[in-house]
């Protein structure tokens, strides 16, 4: 008989582990693209098996020893011949009677070692032979696990374009036999900063999805804030690992407000702040302090992002947030690092310190689905009723729990507009 479980809950258990498994198996059969065709051929064949024998009680051993044997299988197809089979014999018993699976070894089932596998991966894909947009298409395609398409979205270039630059890079990899190692300590330089733009923008993809239903996705944010304490783990002397891990625990404190017990969108102004995670803020702050101090006080962007988050955490009440030191902030973090996100933030931040006039004055020249947000939040604290509701029409909210938030808002809007006396 059947075992009742859901399709959905075994793709929740894969995508969990997904990118843990990769890691593993690249280190076990040396070639990225290899083991992402058996990472996806042990994951449809856990989509026939499980629904029948039930979720294993370590679906990672399970899913990484299945991966070896389909590894094992593609490259007979290939009739890759020689060394390539000889490595691949000694993966696993070859001669297992068919239909039973390999156990799973220590390795397999032990956490550190994925640990230190997905960091390898982390640095290989964050390799300085790599160009910058390559490293980064390379780290959304084997740590995010985002299709050619999605990542062309988020690069602004084509899915072919894309694909091409995977494959480029997955070749000069295997034929520049880049290690799959974390480096020693004269490499670090060149690499750290790649390697904290990956977390970080992992982190970022999970607050603020580009799509879906929900305002977050709470596994990639939760992954982020593991890799960061990795790196942290791997490098407590090094400021920029300790301030990315600083930003992104003070950045989660906020979390369990941003939404309602219906799943709503709740604003800043309007969270309550008890519900925030105040040992998280204490910690956050305490290393921020701490990659400050090793930094001689020259912050980086995480640094100076991090202090934003900081400001914030440290006011009990949204009416008594220090907007001017936020404002501050955000100029400093424009001189290293303009980014079109910190420019729309600072502008929001300028309308709480200066009035919405000087908000808007700073958006004057700027596009964007979330520009028209914010501007249209802008106009509305002026009585600009009509306007504010051509700016919302013209976002594009990338959730369902965004878009129901502009739906209300456009409601608020039009009933001020309608009655402004009596609003």
């Amino acid at each position: 008989m059947a075992v009742q479980i859901s399709y959905g809950a075994i793709a929740e258990t894969i995508r969990i582990e997904g990118t843990r498994i990769l890691a593993t198996l690249i280190r076990t059969v040396g070639d990225v693209q290899l083991a992402e065709d058996a990472v996806q051929e042990a994951t449809l064949a856990a989509l026939g098996a499980w629904p029948v024998t039930g979720v294993p009680p370590e679906p990672r051993a399970w899913l990484t020893v299945t991966a070896r044997r389909k590894a094992i299988d593609i490259l007979r197809r290939e009739r890759a011949r020689g060394d390539k089979e000889r490595a691949g014999a000694e993966l696993l018993e070859l001669t297992r009677p068919a239909g039973t699976w390999p156990p799973a070894t220590q390795e397999d089932a032990d956490p550190a070692a994925s640990d230190d596998d997905l960091l390898r991966l982390i640095f290989t894909c964050c390799h300085p032979t790599l160009s910058p947009p390559t490293r980064v298409a390379l780290a959304l395609r084997t740590l995010c696990g985002l299709s050619p398409a999605a990542i062309a979205a988020v690069m602004l270039t084509t899915e072919a374009a894309t694909a091409k630059r995977l494959t480029r890079a997955r070749q000069k990899i295997a034929a520049a036999g880049i290690p799959y190692r974390v480096p020693p300590a004269t490499e670090l330089p060149d690499r750290l900063p790649a390697v904290c733009a990956v977390i970080h923008g992992l982190y970022t993809s999970g607050h603020a999805p580009a799509a879906g239903e929900t305002a977050y996705d709470i596994d990639l944010c939760t992954e982020a804030i593991r890799l960061a304490e990795l790196l942290h783990s791997l490098l407590p002397e090094q400021p920029m690992p300790t301030a990315v891990l600083a930003l992104l625990l003070l950045t989660e404190a906020r979390r369990p407000a941003r939404l309602d017990a219906a799943g709503e969108v709740v604003t800043l102004d309007l969270q309550d702040r008890t519900l925030w995670d105040a040992a998280a803020i204490s910690r956050g702050i305490a290393l921020l302090n701490d990659s400050l101090e090793r930094s001689a006080r020259q912050a980086d962007p995480y640094q100076l992002q991090a202090a934003i988050a900081a400001e914030h955490a440290r006011a009990s009440a949204y009416a008594i947030t220090d907007w001017r030191e936020i404002v501050r902030l955000y100029d400093l973090l424009l001189s290293v690092a303009p980014t079109p996100a910190a420019q729309l933030a600072h502008a929001v931040a300028t309308a709480e310190a200066d009035g919405p006039e000087a908000g808007l004055a700073l958006l004057e020249h700027q596009e964007g689905s979330r520009t028209h947000a914010v501007r249209a939040e802008l106009l509305a604290r002026l009585q600009r009723y009509p306007e504010a509701i051509e700016e919302l029409t013209r976002a594009e909210p990338a959730t369902t729990a965004e878009r129901r938030h502009q739906e209300r808002r456009l409601e608020d809007f039009s009933r001020r507009s309608s009655f402004p006396g009596r609003c």
